[in-house]
């Protein structure tokens, strides 16, 4: 647009003049030449000179150009005016609530979608998708906000709106795992059981299936939608012929996370004479020692949080990482887009997402031959990176704190104790039932689990209940340290793991305490993380195939003080001794497994 065409818009603006109509062009085409202050400065002339009755209009386009622009005061002051003007105008309310949410002001953003909600009557056609973008967008941030219950009544309210939202499954799902509201695939009108399943996403199908292929499926379904995969290959194939070999770890759980306190260790023992490690982060900063400790860790820390998917990949390639090592996969915070662009030569997934990533761009998936048999090595889109003795890493410098008392703890003074303080979200109704059979053959016996969300626990004791269990005899525990959650180990009596999503880390550090930890091992990567570890520690009596056995070796085990007492022991030589907590022998293990990959072939 020429400067003589724009001045003639503002000053016909500042007239009055300008038409509606005009106004829109204009600006429109400025916007297009990538002039969005010109037309924030037409707009603002335009509302306070005109008397046009779609003044609303104006205040409406004025604020969402300046939220484009990065201005959120101005065009929050803009949408308010809108509404001033013209309470029933739906548009800049759910506008308003999204700037809301990007000033971090939550609630008020809440506030502005139910508002819609409440009042945009579904019987004018260009209500249902504002209504629909602000129950989706309630439903959204509810989650954020872990208000679960909520979170799930306004996905609901979508479907029963619009059926075919498959985002909206995905989350409806997860919302629904994360309660322990079973069963998980509960009715709802118009949607098939099918759709819900399709729209399942990888991390959710692992709570209920321990198909593997199902969960490679899945993993394809979500790199359909969602991944990019035709775009350049940033790296050189071959690599670069550093001296020392270049090692990326990327992650948006460089905090106080499960990731994090399984790898910290080994970002410390890499050989710094062949090595040099490079973190890429996009975390939280939490201010945790432990977030801390990782960043000491590293030769090179970068945030990336600020950049692109196209940006970060770019500094990853200029940095020349030889190897690039994903703690992530599909879980939350991930950046697939990144990887796809192939940053460095070679791209190893690891840790974050216990199944197949399904992405093309990952090479290698590191693991043992006990989680990924070679015979199941065809699920997974990724190669298996065989580490000889167990797939999972450890920081043998964690810390517990002292020995809590039973009643510090809600806990009876006498009893069996069995704990699984495993994510709510990986408890099924069938594990359920086994575990209240057990009670009930156990006299006199508790279940400690995690208190994750009021919501699960309510539903978890009700469901105990239902098969007979007072519901007493289930204590919650909080969230509290990580050495105060390590001491807990010490006043339990035997780990019973969840199926077919087993326990990771807390596995390890109930073993790392010397609590024995009873699995049921099934076909998928998380079904047998647990028998790795166990595999590793030179436990495999309890390791069980079918949740028949597990009860049987459950109930033997509770009404046997000497076995058990063995077990710890056995337990206690192998965090000093043995394979499973050797750290140093891990480390040399995969830096051999890299110079070999590295090797020219």
């Amino acid at each position: 647009m020429g400067n003589e065409r724009y001045a003639t818009a503002v000053r016909l603006a500042w007239q009055g003049a300008l038409e509606f109509s005009a106004l829109l062009e204009t600006a429109s085409a400025l916007e297009k030449q990538q002039q969005a202050p010109l037309a924030a400065v037409l707009y603002q002339t335009w509302v306070n000179k005109t008397t046009s009755p779609y003044v609303h209009a104006g205040y409406f386009n004025l604020g969402a150009v300046l939220g484009n622009a990065g201005d959120l005061a101005g065009a929050e002051e803009a949408y308010r005016a809108a509404i001033k003007l013209a309470p029933n105008f739906l548009q800049p309310r759910v506008n308003l609530g999204s700037l809301l949410e990007r000033a971090g002001k939550l609630d008020q953003a809440i506030a502005e979608w139910r508002w819609v909600e409440q009042h945009a009557s579904l019987a004018v056609p260009d209500n249902r998708p504002l209504v629909l973008m602000a129950v989706n967008n309630m439903g959204r941030v509810l989650e954020i906000q872990k208000q679960f219950y909520e979170a799930l009544f306004f996905l609901t309210k979508s479907l029963a709106i619009e059926p075919d939202q498959d985002e909206v499954l995905h989350h409806w799902v997860y919302l629904r795992q994360k309660q322990c509201a079973w069963p998980i695939y509960a009715k709802v009108p118009r949607v098939s059981q099918a759709a819900m399943e399709r729209a399942t996403s990888a991390l959710a199908m692992i709570s209920i299936s321990d198909d593997p292929q199902a969960q490679l499926d899945a993993a394809k379904r979500y790199v359909a939608k969602k991944v990019i995969t035709d775009v350049p290959r940033l790296a050189k194939p071959k690599g670069y012929g550093h001296k020392k070999i270049r090692i990326g770890y990327c992650s948006s759980d460089f905090s106080l996370h499960p990731v994090s306190m399984l790898t910290v260790e080994m970002f410390e023992l890499h050989d710094r004479e062949r090595f040099e490690v490079y973190g890429y982060c996009w975390s939280p900063e939490d201010g945790s020692a432990l977030r801390s400790r990782v960043m000491s860790a590293m030769d090179h820390f970068t945030r990336i949080d600020t950049l692109s998917d196209l940006q970060a990949a770019q500094k990853i390639r200029a940095d020349e990482i030889d190897i690039l090592i994903d703690l992530q996969g599909q879980t939350a915070g991930a950046r697939a887009n990144m990887l796809a662009y192939r940053p460095a030569p070679l791209q190893i997934t690891y840790l974050g997402q216990p199944a197949t990533t399904g992405f093309p761009f990952i090479d290698y998936v590191i693991a043992d031959r006990f989680l990924i048999p070679e015979e199941s090595a065809q699920f997974y889109s990724e190669k298996p990176l065989y580490m000889p003795d167990v797939y999972q890493v450890s920081d043998r410098k964690r810390v517990a704190g002292p020995k809590p008392t039973r009643q510090s703890c809600g806990l009876p003074e006498t009893g069996f104790v069995f704990c699984s303080f495993n994510n709510n979200y990986k408890l099924t109704p069938s594990m359920f039932d086994v575990w209240m059979s057990i009670l009930h053959r156990v006299p006199g016996s508790v279940l400690w689990l995690l208190a994750d969300n009021q919501w699960a626990e309510d539903n978890l004791r009700l469901e105990a209940q239902a098969r007979g269990i007072d519901a007493s005899r289930m204590v919650f525990a909080g969230r509290v340290s990580p050495e105060n959650y390590l001491a807990r180990y010490l006043i339990a009596d035997l780990f019973l793991d969840s199926f077919p999503f087993n326990a990771g880390t807390t596995a390890n550090d109930a073993l790392f305490m010397a609590l024995p930890v009873l699995t049921c091992s099934g076909r998928s990567f998380a079904s047998r993380m647990a028998g790795a570890l166990l595999t590793a520690a030179g436990c495999p009596e309890l390791i069980t195939g079918d949740l028949a056995s597990y009860e049987e070796k459950a109930v033997g085990l509770a009404t046997d003080a000497a076995t058990i007492s063995e077990f710890k022991s056995r337990l206690a030589d192998v965090r000093t001794s043995g394979v499973l907590f050797d750290t140093p022998r891990f480390v040399r293990t995969l830096e051999s497994h890299m110079l070999a990959l590295l090797q020219p072939s």
